[in-house]
């Protein structure tokens, strides 16, 4: 998604069933406007948003962008990506879609859906059960990160 005003934002926050408060339009602003700039794929971890909302706005607390992310991605605004059980990026990017994740630098990367065939694991499943979701992340580690 990308907005071109504040405005927009919070039309989206509002479709999504979320309270529009200057707090969460900043949020929202960061992950969806700031994540383009920086290139990365639209994944940033919370404290990446704490420290850019708070960078370009009054201060906000560290409570209210962990409860605005887990409240963002609960209404399906966001998604979390977990990598680690002490590393989650959030993801601007709603499509179906896989992650590439180095270890070495830190960084999370988009992987089509299409470029993954997850057919078979879904033929494989227990009987009576039916799967409606997948995602993948694929943990790498760079040439730099191996050689010691």
């Amino acid at each position: 998604m990308s907005f071109q005003s504040k405005n927009e934002i919070a039309r989206a926050l509002r479709e999504h069933r979320i309270q529009p408060t200057s707090q969460r339009v900043e949020i929202a602003h960061v992950l969806f406007e700031r994540g383009l700039e920086a290139g990365a794929d639209h994944h940033m971890s919370a404290d990446e948003v704490l420290e850019r909302v708070n960078a370009d706005y009054h201060r906000v607390s560290k409570a209210t962008v962990y409860n605005t992310l887990r409240l963002f991605e609960e209404t399906g605004l966001i998604r979390a990506v977990v990598v680690s059980s002490s590393k989650v990026f959030f993801d601007a990017n709603t499509e179906p879609h896989h992650h590439l994740y180095d270890e070495s630098t830190g960084t999370l990367q988009d992987i089509p859906a299409e470029d993954i065939d997850t057919e078979q694991l879904f033929h494989k499943l227990p009987e009576g059960v039916s799967g409606n979701d997948l995602d993948i992340v694929v943990r790498v580690r760079g040439q730099a990160s191996s050689a010691g």
